[in-house]
Formats: C-alpha cells, sequence, structure tokens
C-alpha cells in the first residue's frame, strides 16, 4: 500500500518539474483516486484464491475481477458526472 502514495508522489513531482500544467497534475491525482477504488476488491481476493488455485490463476482471476469491477464503477460513478472511460 505504501508503494501507490510514493508512485503518485513522484509522478505529481515530475510532472510539476516538466512544468506540466496545474490542471494536467490536478487531474492526475484525482483519475487516481478513482482508478484504485476498483482495484481494492483483488487486493481482498487475492489471498483466497492463490491458497485456492495457485498463484498464476489466481493473478488472472485477480486482473478479471478489476476489470470488471472497474467497467462497473466507471458505470456508476458516470451518474454523478465522473467520467472514467
Amino acid at each position: 500500500m505504501a508503494a501507490l502514495p510514493m508512485v503518485t508522489f513522484l509522478a505529481l513531482i515530475w510532472l510539476y518539474i516538466e512544468e506540466q500544467p496545474a490542471e494536467k497534475i490536478s487531474n492526475h491525482a484525482w483519475y487516481t483516486f478513482w482508478y484504485v477504488v476498483p482495484t481494492l476488491p483483488m487486493f481482498l481476493a487475492f489471498p483466497f484464491l492463490f491458497d485456492q488455485i495457485g498463484f498464476w490463476w489466481a493473478l488472472a482471476s485477480c486482473s478479471l475481477i478489476t476489470v470488471t469491477c472497474f467497467v462497473i464503477f466507471a458505470f456508476v460513478v458516470k451518474q454523478f458526472g465522473i467520467d472514467l472511460l
């Protein structure tokens, strides 16, 4: 969990150093939040699936879970004016 905030923090610094517009930097932080939410079920499912079906099948299953959650999540938040697709 420490990696995401650190990578995001470094990406924001990099965008700033590259003199990107403030809107682009803000959008990066905004969309990082919204793209993280649908990945959370994967972190809950992986330990269980890993014990049941092994590493590679658990990883593939979690990828499918993440994509499914993202599509559903994007549809739901679109109802509130947040466009992720």
